[in-house]
């Protein structure tokens, strides 16, 4: 297990002072973006999040300050620029602009990002915009990791000399893990540190890095990489053919005996006397570290996500109209079975094949929500990445996504019904049309609900379906139409009464069957027609199950919501790489002046 002791500081102050996670930004090696947004859109959005505006507001105010009280003189440029960057509201973001120009993506600025089932920008261009989408907001203080993974040589060489466009210009601060990157790379770099067996054995310039081996004894042969030198001169395998003293025989220099040697070396003391000396609050810059947890206020942060989702459902669109469609077409075929010419309310036997026919009609509203399962599931990983960054709370995710969700529950309950539910011959009254629409959104938004629940929970294809197919299993058969109440053993009625089916099938049977037309004298035995149809299956006849059973089902869909909001707040993804630590820990503390 991976344990540290001691304390770090920031700028003199601990990390109960201020957020971290948005003064400081870890980019990992992987690239996790929304495919159907393009770059401009991507990195837009990651400013509006990061309240770009609103930072740049609170930079212009300080520095207006000290220009007035020291009679500083500005660029020109730099002042149009901070004045332009700090008006809120814009379509985008000046802010956006400025980084797809340091970072080279101004060419593909309009193109889609792309995943392996859409074609979209490079590997290349696709890892710029990951580090684009944390260096649009107002932090200057990169960890990069691995950020080479899938590249060659070429394009990490532009990958990073774009980082370096973006640390000479705007003053910021890149710390990157590179494993034996090229020569034409590894020139880019201003700083290295050098890591080996845990020891850092070399930390300051690069071009103090080959004396300071000369030192030791050590020589870069001729067509030889420094980073690979470098990598093998600390090897005991290949450390022997750098050796070029000729005065002395070779002995085999350790690792912990050269980490030594920098520490005693002037840059190595150097670094020590800097890091000893404890950092002067006064001198810090008052916006350098973050003292609120999200950028934007709570509405612009929730209006954002709004629009993200918007966008996306018009990417989408041939999805939803899909979907659409296909509740046309099967609504259609569903006419073409229960046709009322068929069908007349005049018997017990007519009424089971109506009650079949409003079950059916129940059962197709929930598979059609099961495509919400792919499309969380797919965007899980970028929630994550923006979420451990602050971008935005969990339930301005979750929020924006189940209100965008409602029009689209209504034209697909509207559609279905305006098919069926006359083409059929359910009961004739206007109210009760209104009210069968009523249910069968209720139904729809409670599957929209449980297969997000699914998703954010299990978080894995695989688990996600699994558990979705026994889900649906159990509600089905325990909903009251297959199986009747009445013959539900008692170990199970737990499930009868948890099945959300099981509401909206006795609201959707007295909604039909409490109708006028039903109330004929059976011909086969006491009561009405419609009584004994819902007797038969266990069903109630109190008018009063409708509401409960609309009541139940929002209920439902309101619940799952919070539970995908909880659970997109408090889990993590399954695959994460853990940390393991080897030796003693260090108890020193640390202060990092940023």
């Amino acid at each position: 297990s991976f344990q540290v002791t001691g304390r770090v500081t920031y700028n003199g102050e601990s990390v109960d002072e201020f957020y971290v996670q948005r003064t400081a930004a870890y980019v990992s090696q992987t690239d996790d973006h929304i495919a159907e947004l393009t770059v401009r859109e991507t990195l837009d959005l990651a400013a509006r999040w990061q309240g770009a505006g609103q930072d740049f507001a609170g930079y212009m105010k300080y520095a207006m300050e000290r220009e007035n009280g020291k009679s500083l003189d500005t660029s020109p440029e730099i002042d149009a620029f901070m004045k332009a960057s700090s008006i809120r509201g814009q379509k985008h973001s000046i802010s956006t602009d400025y980084v797809l120009k340091i970072l080279g993506l101004d060419t593909c600025a309009d193109a889609l990002v792309g995943d392996y089932m859409v074609r979209g920008i490079s590997g290349g261009q696709k890892k710029r915009v990951t580090t684009g989408e944390m260096i649009v907001g107002p932090r200057k203080t990169f960890f990069m990791d691995e950020i080479s993974t899938g590249l060659d040589s070429s394009t990490t060489y532009w990958t990073v000399k774009c980082l370096g466009n973006f640390v000479h210009m705007r003053q910021g601060i890149v710390l990157m893990a590179l494993l034996q990157p090229p020569p034409e790379t590894f020139e880019l770099f201003d700083d290295i540190i050098l890591l080996s067996e845990g020891y850092v054995v070399y930390e300051g310039p690069r071009t103090e890095v080959l004396p300071f081996f000369e030192s030791l004894g050590f020589q870069l042969p001729p067509r030889k990489g420094v980073a690979d030198f470098l990598q093998e001169v600390t090897s005991r395998k290949d450390q022997a053919q750098y050796w070029a003293d000729d005065s002395k025989p070779y002995v085999y220099i350790s690792v912990p005996e050269i980490a030594q040697a920098f520490k005693d070396s002037a840059i190595g003391r150097f670094v020590s006397s800097a890091i000893s000396v404890q950092f002067d609050k006064a001198k810090g810059h008052p916006e350098a570290l973050s003292r609120t947890k999200y950028a934007a206020p709570r509405w612009e942060l929730l209006k954002t996500c709004f629009q993200r989702e918007i966008l996306l459902m018009k990417r989408h669109q041939f999805l939803y109209v899909f979907r659409t469609c296909q509740v046309a077409v099967v609504g259609f075929v569903t006419c073409t079975i229960f046709t009322r010419l068929r069908l007349h309310p005049e018997s017990e036997i007519e009424g089971n094949l109506y009650l079949s026919c409003l079950f059916f009609g129940l059962v197709h509203m929930i598979f059609n929500g099961i495509s919400e399962l792919p499309l969380l599931m797919f965007r899980l990983p970028v929630f994550y990445k923006q979420r451990d960054n602050m971008f935005h709370p969990a339930w301005a995710w979750s929020l924006a996504s189940f209100l965008l969700r409602v029009p689209y529950s209504i034209i697909e309950s509207v559609i279905w019904s305006a098919v069926v539910y006359y083409s059929v011959g359910f009961a004739p009254e206007i109210w009760r049309f209104f009210r069968y629409v009523l249910l069968l959104f209720s139904v729809h938004q409670m599957a929209l609900g449980m297969f997000r629940t699914l998703a954010s929970v299990a978080r894995d294809m695989v688990v996600a379906t699994t558990f979705a197919s026994v889900c649906l299993l159990i509600i089905i058969s325990s909903g009251g139409f297959i199986i009747p109440k009445a013959m539900v053993k008692p170990w199970w009625a737990w499930a009868f009464w948890v099945s959300p089916l099981t509401y909206a099938q006795r609201a959707i049977s007295v909604n039909e069957f409490g109708a006028d037309r039903w109330m004929k004298s059976s011909t086969t035995g006491n009561g009405t027609v419609g009584d004994n149809v819902l007797k038969n299956h266990s069903l109630p006849t109190d008018d009063r199950w409708y509401w409960l059973g609309v009541g139940v089902l929002l209920t439902y869909a309101l619940f799952l919501n919070v539970v995908v909001t909880l659970a997109l707040a408090f889990l993590h993804p399954l695959k994460k790489h853990q940390a393991t630590h080897t030796g003693d820990d260090s108890s020193d503390e640390i202060d990092k002046n940023g």
